[in-house]
């Protein structure tokens, strides 16, 4: 029914108004004509969606000549919506808006101790960006979409500071990128908690606690997947390639990971 304000009753009740409805008219019409099926729409949404990711992690060197690293990568992780503390100052974390205080740039000289980069979009291209904090001591990628094993695999330049590294709820983390962390020999707490990717979280932890014999390996209950299933046996557990690693489980063995003695190539 037309009610005299340019618009339409909908069955609600609801009015649309005339200049919506024409927005509406011409998106259907630019899907009609660019897109013949769902499966076309949706890989044109996941490349536009991986394009701003491929944006959000390009690299800042220019910053890093200006302005150092320290506050380079400091500025990467605060554009990401994540949180930075410099030595002997507070965290720095941007507002509900995204805006954050500019102090950090007077910090050229200070280093960089914790990285809390929860919930970010960070990437493997974007960890050129967070590996210039060289003194970094704290990090934690929790529930970060992007970060996978061969991010794992690049964390070896934070070997002789890192001591603490958070990995919980990372989705596209397992065993393969887990095994690439003995470099970090000076950890001492890891976080390997929902790692929906590592197909059997109690041995997954005994074999990482043998890795890395001084951290604390917390957020797996160590005798998850360890009990025995109607094809199970208890069978002895060697790796090739870590012979630090032997243990005795119970487990069914599908395909060991690769423990190499450097990071991963890509």
């Amino acid at each position: 029914m037309w009610n005299g304000t340019r618009g339409i009753h909908r069955l609600g009740g609801a009015v649309v108004p005339e200049g919506n409805q024409k927005k509406e008219r011409k998106m259907l019409q630019f899907l009609n004509n660019h897109f013949y099926d769902v499966e076309a729409l949706r890989g044109y949404l996941l490349q536009r969606e991986m394009s701003k990711v491929h944006l959000k992690n390009r690299s800042f060197t220019w910053l890093e000549e200006q302005h150092g690293p320290y506050s380079a990568g400091a500025f990467f992780i605060l554009k990401q919506g994540g949180a930075v503390k410099f030595r002997d100052k507070e965290w720095i974390r941007p507002d509900k808006y995204g805006h954050f205080s500019p102090e950090f740039w007077n910090f050229r000289e200070v280093p960089v101790e914790a990285v809390d980069a929860s919930d970010c979009e960070i990437n493997y291209e974007g960890l050129d960006n967070l590996l210039l904090l060289k003194e970094l001591q704290s990090l934690s990628l929790q529930r970060c979409p992007h970060v996978d094993d061969w991010c794992l695999s690049r964390l070896y330049p934070l070997a002789d500071s890192l001591q603490e590294l958070s990995l919980a709820g990372c989705p596209r983390v397992s065993e393969r990128g887990l095994a690439c962390l003995h470099h970090l020999q000076n950890l001492r707490r890891l976080d390997i908690s929902d790692l929906p990717a590592v197909s059997n979280p109690g041995l997954t932890q005994i074999l990482v606690e043998e890795m890395l014999p001084n951290c604390q390996v917390v957020g797996v209950d160590w005798a998850e997947g360890l009990k025995l299933g109607p094809e199970e046996h208890e069978v002895p557990v060697f790796i090739p390639g870590c012979p630090w690693l032997k243990v005795t489980a119970p487990v069914t063995l599908r395909q060991p990971f690769p423990c190499p003695s450097s990071g991963l190539g890509r």
